[in-house]
């Protein structure tokens, strides 16, 4: 003799329920042991009466289907789902059966169809009507081709990135002077990127870095500028680096063999540990490694590198820099800098200066270095 099946509707339409109710008494195997009208009557009726399958409408009251399934999968493990509503989208069908249910069939079906999936599920089978069915290989077709297009997209991101690296990469060099008589000191190495899709610096360092490739990015950019800089005597080279690149201990190694450098530290990169990251510093500046916090005045965060990080440098931003002979509130704040700078023993560099206003404004103020357009561009090495 074949297995009864004790089952339960929920489903807040009493006609529809009491319908379903007649199809099920119809069946010599089905025994119909409750029926509720919400999402929580279903919930707590399973959960004591332990049914072998619930016939759960999708749209009902107190969270729908979805709550049922899922409450219900979790309280009667046993118990087995059969979703059933009026609404057979994709969208219905992939969530309930994401909870937990193991078939679905649309109001309207047929009395041997609802029976069916009543068999179908309590057997173990998955049951879906005809239309569903359809919906659900339309989702997983469309699911297989998102995927495939988005693995097609990051393979071909990569292969991109590692083209700019390994080809496209160039260095420019921008001078550093000092301002009271315009003496050569340094150079700021700038990378540029002669590649495909032209793209400015930063996109591409943003594209890595969010392709988990932002240090060897870096590396790359730091190892081509340390190659091709330009042997200028008493000068030296300024090479910007992320937190995360100093902390992966791989910096030290790239520019091992070559001269004192200084690594600028942006204002924009956030510092999660100042410890660790200080800890990773400490061999470079035993080697003679200055350390510079770039883009100083464009925030707080530039202030809190300056006080974590103890630079030997403080690198002012352009936008503190630009129009400052023509504004109280930029030099306010650059003096401020400035004293702050000595009271640490560390030298001011102002980025972007372009006029001989803003140079006399700097001067002034005590700032002891610059670069910017006033003093030359970045350009490539000839």
């Amino acid at each position: 003799m074949k297995e009864r099946i004790r089952v339960v509707i929920a489903d807040d339409d009493v006609v529809l329920r009491e319908a379903l109710a007649e199809v099920l008494r119809s069946d010599p195997l089905c025994d119909l042991v409750g029926q509720a009208g919400s999402a929580g009557e279903a919930i707590e009726m399973a959960a004591a009466l332990k049914p072998d399958v619930a016939v759960v409408d999708v749209k009902m009251p107190d969270g729908g289907g979805e709550r049922a399934t899922s409450e219900i999968r979790q309280r009667s493990p046993r118990t087995k789902i059969l979703a059933f509503s009026a609404y057979g989208d994709r969208d219905t069908v992939f969530e309930l059966l994401r909870r937990g249910a193991s078939g679905f069939i649309v109001k309207g079906s047929s009395p041997a169809a609802v029976l069916d999936g009543v068999h179908n599920v309590f057997a173990g089978k998955s049951s879906l009507s005809p239309s569903v069915a359809h919906e659900v290989v339309g989702r997983l077709a469309e699911v297989l081709e998102s995927d495939s297009t988005a693995e097609a997209k990051a393979k071909s991101r990569l292969q991109r990135l590692h083209h700019a690296m390994a080809g496209g990469l160039k260095i420019a060099y921008q001078p550093i002077v000092q301002l009271s008589d315009g003496k050569l000191v340094g150079y700021e190495a700038l990378a540029r990127f002669d590649t495909e899709p032209a793209e400015k610096p930063q996109e591409w360092f943003a594209e890595a870095a969010d392709a988990g490739l932002l240090t060897d990015f870096e590396l790359a950019a730091i190892k081509a500028g340390l190659v091709s800089q330009p042997r200028k005597a008493d000068t030296y080279l300024s090479l910007n680096v992320s937190p995360e690149t100093v902390l992966s201990g791989r910096l030290q190694e790239v520019t091992s063999g070559y001269g004192p450098c200084v690594v600028e530290i942006t204002e924009h990169a956030p510092v999660a540990d100042y410890e660790s990251l200080a800890r990773a510093l400490a061999p470079l500046r035993r080697r003679g490694m200055r350390l510079a916090v770039d883009d100083a005045g464009a925030g707080f965060a530039s202030l809190r590198h300056i006080l974590m990080l103890e630079p030997q440098l403080i690198k002012l931003d352009i936008s503190l820099v630009r129009g400052i002979d023509g504004n109280r509130r930029q030099r306010g704040l650059a003096a401020a800098l400035v004293t702050f700078a000595k009271e640490i023993g560390a030298n001011v560099i102002a980025e972007g200066v372009e006029t001989e206003g803003e140079l006399a404004i700097l001067k002034s103020l005590g700032v002891e270095f610059g670069q910017g357009y006033l003093f030359g561009k970045a350009e490539l090495p000839r």
